[in-house]
């Protein structure tokens, strides 16, 4: 099984400003409706993945990053470290799935999210 990227994300230092212009540039439809205005976006497409456009304020960069399905958060964040990555962010859970931040011996940051199935542990 390959591992096949589920989600992107672009951060911002002025979200306000990305969202719109990527709603403008695209035709994007970008729900906005929570406390942060984290931009959830529906490219209104059946074909790629879908994203989100949020503020930058873990490094106050501007940023495009993915998020690659993984079966196991820890075996690949000790990989990506076997490999010269290192640890950016451990694993946190959220609603329907883990994620954890690893970057490359280049400092480019992937994510790795593992969606929540019936009885997982992790």
């Amino acid at each position: 099984m390959g591992n096949p990227v589920l989600f992107f994300e672009i951060l911002a230092t002025d979200q306000t400003k990305v969202q719109d212009f990527y709603s403008d540039l695209f035709g994007w439809n970008i729900n906005r409706d929570n406390p942060n205005k984290y931009g959830f976006v529906n490219t209104n497409s059946e074909k790629g993945i879908q994203g989100g456009i949020g503020h930058a304020e873990l490094t106050g960069q501007n940023k495009v990053m993915v998020y690659v399905e993984v079966d196991n958060l820890d075996a690949y964040i000790e990989k990506a470290k076997a490999l010269g990555g290192k640890l950016i962010m451990p694993p946190t859970v959220l609603i329907g799935y883990s994620i954890a931040m690893v970057s490359d011996p280049e400092g480019n940051i992937t994510g790795l999210i593992l969606p929540q199935r019936p009885n997982s542990k992790q």
